[in-house]
């Protein structure tokens, strides 16, 4: 097991898979129409469907990936150092998005 997941690991290192996802352009990606049009077709879809759960997750990821690049969360380590006075709301905001995504899977019912 350790030699497959420590293959899985070397793979993302090579193929930079961290690097690309620290600088992709959250405001180009939505202004671009060969995004957009398939995901507001999806949401479209959800909608349709009345898929809530899905559309709270698809919201719940989108709004964590923006708060994890947000200018908070850049101030969070300064030289080095993790500034302690920001641990305790990132951590809440964690928390709280945990317990949405518990509740919408586990405990809510379609």
């Amino acid at each position: 097991m350790l030699e497959f997941l420590s293959s899985v690991v070397d793979f993302i290192n090579n193929t930079n898979v961290p690097a690309q996802i620290r600088e992709v352009d959250a405001k180009g990606l939505f202004t671009n129409a060969w995004f957009l049009v398939p995901f507001i077709g999806y949401l479209c879809y959800n909608l349709y469907k009345q898929a809530s759960n899905t559309l709270v997750m698809t919201g719940l990821g989108i709004g964590l990936w923006l708060f994890t690049g947000s200018r908070y969360m850049e101030g969070l380590i300064v030289n080095g150092e993790m500034q302690a006075g920001k641990v305790l709301p990132v951590a809440g905001v964690f928390i709280v998005a945990l317990a949405i995504a518990i509740y919408f899977l586990f405990m809510r019912s379609d």
